[in-house]
């Protein structure tokens, strides 16, 4: 995600708490932060295919990441 809609998300926030939103940018609010959440999700996951864990035997094992987020 790039750094203009993170600061739509965030200006979009203080809008919300200083004077509320139009049902547009309700809207717009929500699929900029289901599209942000995807995001962090997808950047743990390639990072979890990457994480290994040393058992006390000296042994690494590739870390297996789940998908889907809750």
């Amino acid at each position: 995600m790039d750094q203009k809609k993170i600061d739509r998300i965030n200006e979009l926030a203080r809008k919300s708490k200083a004077e509320g939103l139009t049902e547009a940018e309700k809207a717009e609010q929500t699929e900029l932060r289901n599209e942000y959440r995807a995001s962090v999700t997808g950047n743990l996951l390639a990072q979890l295919q990457n994480t290994y864990v040393v058992g006390p035997d000296g042994k690494k094992r590739k870390l297996e990441a789940k998908g889907g987020a809750r």
